[in-house]
């Protein structure tokens, strides 16, 4: 059966997209076609939509692919950069290699160094880093269920919270200024850019009800923040933060905690705690919840001989601007982070 690629330009093409990708059982959320407007609105990048179609006019295959361009950090296509997945979703291998084919091509139009697909599965035969897991924990039907899984430090730990008459309110756009007042400070004390405001609120527009922020808060001061997406069966926690001056009342065990029961109640069956290194604080952070490490494979299209790209913390050069992030007021992070950050996959 003829197959084509095209890049989709209208609403109807973006319609038959959407209900691929809503009937596909590897898509991801972040494959709708409503995170081109959320990432076009809030960073202004160049997005390229290309999708296979039949013979008949089905769809068969998508892949959404966002360009960066700066001088200090190169021109490249990402799926989807800022978010944990994307990818290439197809029905067929043809389908798949089509598509594959069309991004190196438009990697060859605007002068990319690089392709990257952030994809859940080894099926690909481009260069490939596995230097990041997704960390999941399967949910029961309700809290209590999963309460009692936890080990007894954890439990204690959230008590502990509630004991300091700690809070928790979730919403919406409501609630992102106290999100983004946690998020910010923890950022900068990571020594990471943080992104602007505007994108959150972007996504809480886009997407009010799959989209929710929780605030965890003592004394009407917010302590820790977690902003969760549900997209299918399961429900993830891609950015959240805590007030390190306040680690003692375990603020963040709260937070979870509070986040989880929320999955619970809404009858996801999945929680995903978001990525991380194998082994780093995080990682161990996570997997006291009872979470397990889900391999991700990021794979790589490069110009002639180049070589994987490693725009991340751990990357050495970046050592020195990091340690001096951290000394910055949080104010002046939050003016230029964002215009740094916009920049970085």
């Amino acid at each position: 059966m003829r197959v084509r690629v095209v890049e989709i330009k209208t609403d109807s093409e973006a319609a038959k997209w959407d209900r691929f990708v809503l009937d596909h059982p590897r898509a991801t959320g972040y494959h709708l076609t409503a995170w081109r407007h959320v990432v076009e609105k809030a960073f202004g990048r160049k997005t390229i939509y290309l999708m296979v179609i039949d013979g008949e006019g089905e769809v068969r295959g998508v892949l959404p692919l966002v360009f960066l361009s700066s001088k200090l950090f190169g021109r490249f296509l990402v799926s989807m950069p800022y978010l944990n997945y994307g990818g290439v979703l197809a029905d067929w291998d043809e389908a798949r290699d089509l598509l594959l084919r069309a991004a190196v091509s438009a990697a060859q139009e605007t002068g990319a160094a690089h392709v990257e697909l952030r994809q859940q599965g080894p099926e690909l035969q481009w260069p490939c880093k596995q230097h990041k897991v997704s960390m999941r924990l399967p949910l029961p039907r309700d809290f209590d269920t999963l309460w009692k899984t936890f080990p007894s430090k954890l439990r204690s730990q959230i008590r502990r919270a509630h004991k300091e008459d700690m809070t928790v309110d979730g919403g919406g756009v409501d609630l992102l200024d106290p999100f983004y007042a946690v998020f910010s400070r923890g950022m900068r004390d990571l020594g990471t850019p943080v992104y602007g405001k505007s994108f959150f609120r972007t996504i809480l527009e886009t997407f009010p009800k799959e989209a929710r922020i929780f605030v965890v808060s003592r004394h009407r001061k917010p302590l820790a923040a977690g902003f969760v997406y549900g997209f299918g069966t399961m429900l993830e926690i891609p950015w959240a933060a805590s007030d390190r001056r306040y680690n003692s009342f375990a603020p963040n065990m709260l937070l979870y905690s509070s986040a989880l029961e929320y999955a619970c109640r809404e009858g996801f069956r999945l929680f995903d705690f978001g990525r991380s290194t194998v082994d780093s604080g995080t990682f161990r952070f996570k997997q006291q919840w009872g979470a397990k490490p889900i391999p991700l494979y990021w794979y790589y299209w490069l110009k002639e001989d180049g070589h994987l790209p490693e725009l991340s913390p751990h990357n050495t050069k970046y050592r020195l601007a990091i340690q001096i992030w951290k000394h910055l007021p949080v104010t002046m992070t939050k003016i230029i982070g964002p215009s740094i950050v916009k920049h970085l996959p």
